[in-house]
């Protein structure tokens, strides 16, 4: 996969494809793709390339799982930014009161927020 990477990114590969493609290298496209929540098809269309949707997430993904980009959540303290971004993702749980916090907190400004925080879309 990174032979792939290369020949669809030439000399402008990002360092986050071609761990991408590293990985999925070494646990196929579905292995590389499970710790990102990415499926097997997206990960290829991202190395190749052709993927249209949010790249900037999937790379804060990558970046987060296996590159090991860390955040300072306001309610768990340093935390990797893929498990940042899948914490947002969450629907509002009252089933337990960490989870009830981390919704809210995502959503009142945090910092490293996509949506209603300070980074906003």
């Amino acid at each position: 996969m990174v032979d792939k990477a290369r020949a669809a990114h030439g000399d402008k590969l990002p360092d986050w494809i071609e761990e991408l493609a590293r990985q999925a290298d070494a646990a196929g496209l579905k292995g590389a793709g499970a710790p990102i929540s990415y499926s097997p098809a997206t990960v290829s269309q991202v190395i190749g390339g052709t993927y249209r949707g949010d790249l900037s997430r999937v790379e804060e993904m990558v970046r987060g799982a296996f590159m090991k980009a860390n955040v300072d959540c306001p309610v768990l303290g340093r935390i990797g930014r893929d498990d940042c971004l899948k914490n947002q993702k969450a629907r509002l749980s009252t089933a337990s009161p960490l989870s009830n916090r981390l919704y809210w907190a995502c959503r009142a400004g945090c910092p490293h927020a996509r949506k209603g925080g300070r980074h906003a879309e």
